[in-house]
Parts: C-alpha cells; structure tokens; sequence
C-alpha cells in the first residue's frame, strides 16, 4: 500500500479563523477530512503532521523516510526563509508537492521566493484548499507509474 504524508507548517492550525480573506474558511481539519476519504477511496495510508516549530518539521520529515511514498507539504512561513527545510527536502528524495492556499506570487513582495520549491515534484498556488486535492492527484499519478497502488484483479 502506497503511504502519503501531509505536512501543515506554521499557523495552519489556525485556519479557518485567520485572514479569512487570504486563507479562506476551510479549517485543517477539513482538509485533513477530505484528504483522508480520498486516501481511504483510493487504498492509500494517510499520515498528518502540523508544527510551528522549524525542527519538529524537520524531524518529521526526516521519520518519513521509508514509511512514506510521497509528501504534500505547506511549509507556510518556512516556504520563504528555510534553508534547512529545503535541504531536508532535497536529502530525503521522496517526491513531494508543495501547496500554498494564497497565490504567494500575488502577495507581498518577501513571499515570492520559495526555497522549497526547486527541490519538490511541483507547486500549486493560489487554489485554496482544491490544491490539497490536486497535490494528492498529482502523487496518485506518481505512485501508480512506481506500481505503488492496488490492482484490482
């Protein structure tokens, strides 16, 4: 069975309540809800992770080596200014989509960058919650060209 990490970074625990007009409405736990029914649809384990903290994000993606296939990350903050998240990233080879639910491109100007996202498969940007749905689409394609998924007989 394929496995799939979703990882939350700063302050992602708080939406649905912050900036609204940014973020929207959806809650993390609504995302996590909707990710997990479609890992449950399709035969996928299913792990989340949300932290603050820039090493706790480390360590657990670190701990994913060997037990998860792919990795839909929101590194939030940490997309902008963490070296050591992108060089963890780039270490532990496993493929992973980043996802912002604001378009960072459109945002101040500091938000532009991305140091995660020349070591990921993909970003997606701008589409609030639906980009969890397509990064998770994105890593079914991947894991079924690496023969990761069920078959049925």
């Amino acid at each position: 069975m394929a496995h799939l990490l979703v990882l939350h970074g700063p302050n992602l625990n708080l939406l649905g309540t912050r900036e609204p007009n940014v973020y929207g409405t959806v809650t993390m736990e609504g995302i996590n809800r909707d990710l997990a029914s479609l890992a449950d649809r399709f035969g996928i384990g299913i792990d989340f992770y949300q932290s603050n903290h820039e090493g706790d994000i480390i360590d657990r993606l670190q701990a994913a080596r060997g037990q998860s296939d792919g990795i839909i990350i929101n590194p939030a903050a940490y997309t902008h200014t963490s070296v050591a998240i992108r060089d963890c990233l780039a270490a532990i080879s496993i493929p992973t989509i980043e996802v912002h639910l604001s378009n960072i491109h459109a945002r101040e100007e500091f938000r532009h960058t991305s140091l995660t996202a020349p070591v990921v498969m993909g970003q997606i940007s701008g589409l609030g919650a639906l980009g969890y749905t397509l990064a998770f689409h994105a890593l079914l394609e991947e894991f079924a060209k690496r023969g990761l998924l069920a078959t049925e007989s």
